[in-house]
């Protein structure tokens, strides 16, 4: 492997994607063989399922030809999973030996906090390693955007559209549940982008009777239809409320970094509002639909400039660094500093421009 401070030869360059599946993961992949190959003539190892591919040194080569048509494909051409290197004996001492069974000199990891957390660790374990952030849920703090989440929003905002003149037609109030573990972006964005009746986000517990009344206010005035977009990761105020969701929620499965497998929250919601209110109350989970399909025009020239300056990185000795968008421009910062602490939605956003205009 090279040295932390780089080396301007022709390089075996490893990349791979973990975590969920993302719009864009395929323009990085091209991005980076692309650059890799024709600009410094270097050869490039795709890892299969993330980190799992790695352990069980199972890669492929990735040739420019193999590559060049990836720019409008969703999904991932390498595969993904949640696996952690950490969670099992031995764990780095195997990905050394996947890495070197593929002759790989320094590695390109794609992925979101739990994927770059793996990445940070083994870099400070001696391996040659740049990150490109990925979420949809946009909640990673060392970037101002990761590719995935202007494409997940335009598909919530499109739904929403859709969902509007269902629930017109029958005067009914439908909830919309949208991703986002800990952090409101896509909820925010989309119900701005939608004009919807109430956004709720998981950084803003919310009372449900406190809902139902303005759901009433809104029906009783001449408005006979409601749309209600949630986060995922969104909860209620303490209380009995609370208590009842958590309950009936309390089913819910665990990945291999701990994180409960969401969903659920606005079949609840749905639920009590049309028990309090008496209006007819539906459902609509968007879930990995908002990961699916081709990515927009700005996630691709995003996810684009990402994989180039990772591999710039690599030959530029900025291993143990990830890329980044500030201020518009790409940068590199260090991995633990940008994975440090999660991005949370701006609340100003939500306080004085989106529920300014709730109602």
């Amino acid at each position: 492997m090279i040295s932390k401070q780089g080396n301007e030869s022709a390089l075996r360059i490893g990349v791979l994607t973990g975590g969920g599946d993302c719009p864009g993961l395929n323009a990085v992949i091209r991005a980076v063989v692309m650059t890799a190959v024709l600009s410094y003539g270097d050869s490039v190892a795709g890892f299969h399922d993330g980190w799992k591919g790695v352990l069980e040194s199972r890669a492929t080569e990735l040739r420019v030809e193999d590559c060049r048509d990836l720019l409008t494909q969703g999904g991932t051409i390498l595969g993904t999973s949640r696996t952690n290197p950490f969670a099992m004996e031995n764990g780095i001492a195997k990905v050394k030996e996947g890495l070197d069974a593929a002759g790989v000199n320094a590695l390109v990891a794609i992925g979101g906090d739990d994927t770059l957390g793996v990445a940070t660790k083994l870099y400070e374990s001696g391996i040659p390693v740049v990150g490109v952030p990925k979420t949809i849920d946009n909640d990673l703090s060392g970037t101002e955007l990761t590719f995935g989440f202007d494409t997940a929003v335009q598909i919530a905002t499109e739904a929403i559209d859709r969902l509007k003149t269902t629930a017109e037609s029958h005067h009914r109030v439908i909830v919309c549940e949208v991703m986002g573990r800990s952090a409101g972006w896509i909820a925010t964005y989309a119900g701005i982008a939608g004009g919807v009746a109430e956004i709720i986000v998981p950084e803003r517990p919310f009372d449900v009777d406190q809902v139902c009344q303005r759901i009433v206010k809104r029906h009783t005035s001449g408005q006979y239809s409601s749309i209600i977009v949630i986060g995922e990761g969104s909860t209620l105020v303490p209380g009995p409320d609370r208590d009842g969701m958590e309950r009936a929620m309390q089913d819910m499965a665990r990945d291999a970094f701990g994180h409960a497998r969401l969903g659920g929250i606005g079949s609840w919601l749905a639920t009590e509002v049309e028990k309090r209110t008496g209006f007819e109350a539906r459902v609509t989970i968007l879930g990995h639909v908002q990961r699916g399909g081709t990515p927009t025009a700005f996630d691709r020239v995003l996810a684009t400039r990402f994989g180039v300056a990772a591999v710039r990185a690599i030959h530029g000795g900025a291993v143990g660094n990830m890329v980044a968008l500030r201020c518009g421009q790409v940068v590199t910062l260090p991995l633990e500093e940008g994975t440090r602490e999660t991005k949370f939605l701006d609340m100003e956003l939500y306080d004085g421009v989106a529920r300014a205009l709730l109602g």
